[in-house]
Order: C-alpha cells, then structure tokens, then sequence
C-alpha cells in the first residue's frame, strides 16, 4: 500500500505516513481516509451506543436487585488479562513516535499540533483505541453482575472518552500522541492491577493509590496540552487542531480531574479502607 496524504479536515494536506523510528508491520498499514470516513458515518451509532450503555445501566441494577451477587471471577481474570495485554502493546506501539517527535527541537509543538514524522503504526493504534473504548463499556457489566458500587465517575469517563476519541479520530488529532500513549501507559498498569486483584494475589494498597495518581496526572498532562494549543491557535500560529476540540477537551479533562481528586480523596482518607475499589 502507498504512503496516504491524509486531509486533516480543515482544507490542509497531513504529510506523508514515514518509517523512520520504527517498523509498521503489513496489518497496521491501512487507508487512513477511508476509516476516519466511517468513523464520521456511524457517529450516531456511537452516540446511540452511550444513550444504550446507560439505559442498560439502570436497568441492570433494577434486574440484580432482587438477585444475588455473581462471583465471576475466572471470567474477569481473562477480560482484565486481556485488556492489560492490549494496552501494553498499544503502548509499545505507540510511545516510539511519541518520544522520537517530542525529543526534537520544538518537539511539543510538533508532537500537538502537526502530524510531522507520522507512522503507520501509531494510525492503526489510535484507530484500535478508538475502538476499544466500545470494548471497555463492557467494565461496568462487572460492576453491576457484582453488585458493586457504581460511581459516576466511571460511567460519565466511559461515555465520554468513547465520544470524545472518536470525535478526535474523525479529525486526525494530532494531540493523539499525548492523550493515547498516556491513557495506554495508565491502562496497562490499570488493568495488570486488576487482574492480579481478580486472581486474589496480594497487592500493596500504594500500588492501588499510585494507580489513581498517575490517572490524575493524566488529567492535568491532557489540561496543558488542550491549554497549550488554545494559546497556539490563538496566537495565529498553525496548529492542526480544530478549536472545538480543544474547548471540548479542556471541559472534559477539567471534569474529569476534579472527579478524579474527589475519588482519591474519598478512597484514600475518608472512605473505609476495606471499600476502595
């Protein structure tokens, strides 16, 4: 297949897909247009998906009501197990252009707002990630079969991260480069956490903590990002990043730190230590 130019959406030309930092293998070498089309195609099907995921919420609650809890252990084993795995993978994948664009001259700027030194590789996995996050509403199936506590948070970040990285697929962001390999980074420890926790292997609670720290780092790393290319766009210096996007990234990501504050705050100094989930 040969190298795309792919139109970022705003009347501009993407530079070619290179190779330079490393290899992008046969399966990750894709039409880039043609999956950003689809993704602007079935954008309400996206939407209906969340609208479905938080009808299913309630009424999966008002079913397990009268039912007790399911144990699912082995089951979550494998879908935490999984998950671990193709975070980290999607982190191996994606971190090489990461670091190879942001240790060169002017690499914040290159790394947030041009596509400079794109690879195959970090396309196909920004694409994966976008669809994961269809995947991982399957979280809170867990959480409600097992009656546990379910917090805002999690379903307000679920739907969320869903609309928002399919929104910012659809315009090629090229910010996907922090908010990706980040949220790979965050997950694969997230997960590895979880399944060993599903496999009853004592983990230290600081792990636990540590976890929920580098999820509020996260947050603020994504609040600088969104402020930093506001204050690009605003100077007149070409940044491609549509302005709705960085708005809607910066009400999203100051949600979500605040959220984020409240459930360590609550989980760690207030809340019964034998509850923090």
């Amino acid at each position: 297949m040969s190298l795309l130019n792919v139109s970022n959406g705003v009347g501009e030309s993407w530079p070619n897909v290179k190779s330079e930092y490393i290899h992008a293998f046969d399966f990750e070498v894709f039409d880039i247009p043609r999956s950003r089309l689809l993704l602007t195609e079935y954008r309400p099907w996206a939407i209906t998906t969340c609208v479905l995921y938080v009808s299913l919420i309630y009424a999966g609650q008002l079913w397990m009501k009268s039912r007790p809890a399911y144990n699912l252990r082995s089951t979550l084993v494998i879908w935490n197990g999984l998950l671990a795995i193709f975070s980290i993978t999607g982190l191996f994948r994606t971190f090489p252009e990461f670091f190879f664009i942001v240790s060169r001259p002017d690499g914040l700027y290159k790394s947030a707002c041009t596509s400079d030194i794109h690879n195959y590789a970090t396309a196909f996995w920004a694409l994966i990630f976008t669809l994961s996050k269809l995947v991982e509403l399957g979280d809170t199936a867990f959480v409600i079969l097992r009656k546990q506590k379910l917090i805002f948070l999690h379903w307000y970040h679920h739907i969320t991260v869903l609309l928002m990285t399919w929104i910012y697929y659809e315009t090629y962001e090229p910010c996907f480069r922090w908010f990706g390999t980040m949220n790979y980074f965050v997950h694969a420890l997230m997960y590895t956490y979880f399944t060993l926790k599903a496999m009853k292997v004592r983990v230290p609670r600081s792990l636990a903590m540590c976890v929920t720290v580098l999820q509020i780092a996260q947050m603020i790393v994504g609040l600088y990002i969104n402020v930093y290319t506001y204050n690009i766009k605003s100077s007149g210096v070409p940044c491609d990043r549509p302005m709705g996007n960085i708005v809607g990234g910066l009400s999203i990501y100051g949600t979500y730190f605040l959220l984020f504050i409240h459930f360590f705050v609550k989980a760690y100094f207030v809340g019964p230590k034998s509850k923090t989930n």
